[in-house]
């Protein structure tokens, strides 16, 4: 089958980026939200069919934005929601690096096996965010869309590079994700399964 397209935009700064936001829903700052015009400023001739968002307004506001301007369909997906991070929801890693150093070293070396407390595990956060994607895709080839442009978070980014780079999970919080940078992906779907290739 064909290979569609996806382009992974993370938003940009908002007024708390120094802490972990998870599920928390912070509007993006005026630096934030540049970050992210310049980035769509470069790759401009994109021909994008759909624009994807992470329900969460740091980039539902922006993509809808966008979406008007490039007159555009628009999809919000809650399934492309950063991971939620429980009892550090709101916390810096400075403060939890004082509070809860080894369980910080733990969640940081190893996020398949130990998560923050009361947080969703990384294999549900998986599961939710493979789940937004194969919809994605299921929509994608129904509409006949070839090239989407999905506004999200960098969990989802790191996770997904993490699989296209068939990298093990544990890896995950190593992988670059700028605030406002672009990430591009293939994906192609057999048999249910869903297949990333970095481009």
């Amino acid at each position: 089958m064909s290979k569609l397209k996806i382009d992974l935009l993370r938003h940009g700064e908002t007024q708390f980026s120094h802490t972990l936001r998870g599920h928390l829903d912070d509007e993006l700052t005026a630096k934030g939200w540049q970050q992210m015009e310049s980035t769509i400023e470069q790759v401009a001739n994109q021909p994008w069919d759909v624009i994807v968002s992470s329900s969460l307004k740091r980039c539902a506001c922006f993509a809808e934005q966008l979406a008007e301007q490039k007159e555009l369909p628009l999809v919000l997906s809650p399934d492309l929601k950063e991971m939620y991070f429980g009892d550090w929801e709101g916390v810096s890693t400075q403060q939890i690096y004082e509070t809860s150093p080894e369980l910080l070293a733990n969640f940081w070396q190893k996020p398949s096996q130990y998560c923050p407390p009361n947080a969703e595990s990384l294999i549900l956060f998986q599961n939710r965010v493979l789940i937004g994607f194969k919809q994605l895709i299921d929509q994608m080839q129904s509409q006949n869309w070839q090239h989407a442009l999905v506004v999200t978070h960098g969990g989802v980014i790191k996770l997904l590079v993490c699989l296209a780079g068939q990298q093990p999970l544990d890896d995950l919080l190593k992988m670059p994700a700028e605030l406002g940078n672009l990430y591009s992906l293939e994906f192609s779907k057999t048999d249910g399964q869903l297949t990333f290739i970095l481009r």
